[in-house]
C-alpha cells in the first residue's frame, strides 16, 4: 500500500494507557502516511492515569511507530501537555531528529506558526490540579461506558454516538468554554504578530480565522482535535491545512500487515511500562 506523502502532520490528545485512546485506528493511520514532519502537541501518554496492569501492544506500536519516523530522519516534535507534564521537566532535550518542547515556532511556507498544547489557557488547570485530574478519570471512565455501549448498538445494527460530545453540546458553559479558549488563543497570536496558532487539549478539532478582540487583526486558529473521541488530526500539504478525520472504510486492510517494525519484540526494545512508572515516582 503506498504512503501519502504530507509536509506536517500535528497530533495531539492521543492518551496512550487509557481505555479510550484507539491506538489501532491511530496506528492504522501512521502506517498510512509520509509525513516530512510529525508534531505531537501533547496529551501523547497519558501519565496522570498510567497503570502498568493497562498498556495494551497495539499502544506500544504506536510507539514504535514514532520511533520508526525518528530513525527514518523525519523531524518529530514533541510538545508536552498536562497528561504528559511530568515531561517537561526534560524539555529542551534532542535525540537525533527527535525533539521534546513545550512549544514551537515554526516557519511554514513564510508564515509564523506558534504551536503548543493549550492547558495554559485552562483555569481549572491553573488553580486547582486535583480537580482536572478528578475530572480525567471521569471522562475516561465515560469513554469506557460509551465504548460498551457503542459495542451494543453496533451488535443491534444500530449507529454508535458519543456521550461526551452530546454532554457539550447541552452544556452552554461547555460550549463557552470552548470559544473562550480559542478566543484567547487568537487574541495572544496576533498580539505576536503570529500567521497561525495550532493547538489541542479541548478534543474539538477547528481550522478558521478568528479575529482578535480588539478588532486589529486576525489569525488562523487550528486545533487537532483528539484520538479518544474524534480521531482527527492536522495534515499540511501544498499551501493548505487540512482536518484528517479517521474513517474505519477507508482502512479496510492493515497497511503494511508483515510490518518489521510490529514484528519487533517491542518490551525488550523500549520499556515504556517501567519508564513512566519512574516518572511517576519522581517529585515534580
Amino acid at each position: 500500500m503506498s504512503k501519502r506523502e504530507v509536509d506536517i502532520v500535528v497530533i495531539s490528545d492521543v492518551h496512550l494507557g487509557t481505555y479510550g485512546c484507539h491506538a489501532k485506528e491511530l496506528l492504522k493511520y501512521l502506517k498510512s502516511i509520509k509525513p516530512k514532519m510529525l508534531i505531537l502537541n501533547g496529551d501523547i501518554i497519558d501519565i496522570w492515569q498510567f497503570s502498568k496492569s493497562y498498556w495494551p501492544e497495539s499502544h506500544m506500536k504506536v510507539v514504535r511507530r514514532i520511533l520508526k519516523f525518528v530513525t527514518d530522519g523525519i523531524p518529530v516534535h514533541y510538545l508536552t501537555g498536562n497528561h504528559d507534564e511530568m515531561l517537561r521537566k526534560f524539555t529542551d532535550f534532542n535525540l537525533g531528529s527527535f525533539q521534546l518542547l513545550n512549544k514551537i515556532v515554526l516557519n511554514i511556507d513564510g508564515k509564523k506558526a506558534w504551536i503548543f498544547h493549550g492547558d495554559i489557557f485552562d483555569v481549572t488547570m491553573q488553580h486547582s490540579k486535583w480537580l482536572a485530574k478528578l475530572g480525567a478519570v471521569g471522562y475516561d471512565s465515560l469513554i469506557l461506558i460509551n465504548s460498551l455501549t457503542n459495542w451494543f448498538l453496533t451488535a443491534f445494527g444500530r449507529q454508535k454516538m458519543s456521550f461526551s460530545q452530546k454532554v457539550k453540546a447541552r452544556f452552554k458553559e461547555a460550549v463557552k468554554f470552548i470559544n473562550q479558549f480559542e478566543q484567547t488563543a487568537a487574541d495572544l497570536a496576533v498580539d505576536k504578530n503570529y500567521q497561525y496558532v495550532i493547538c489541542g487539549h479541548i478534543h474539538h478539532a477547528e481550522i478558521r480565522a478568528i479575529e482578535n478582540t480588539d478588532k486589529t487583526g486576525s489569525v488562523l486558529y487550528l486545533n487537532s482535535g483528539d484520538w479518544v473521541e474524534s480521531l482527527t488530526s492536522l495534515e499540511y500539504m501544498n499551501g493548505e491545512w487540512k482536518i484528517f478525520k479517521y474513517n474505519p472504510d477507508d482502512f479496510n486492510t492493515d497497511a503494511d500487515e508483515d510490518d518489521k517494525t510490529d514484528a519487533e519484540d517491542l518490551d525488550a526494545k523500549l520499556d515504556v511500562k517501567t519508564l513512566l512508572e519512574r516518572f511517576k515516582q519522581e517529585p515534580h
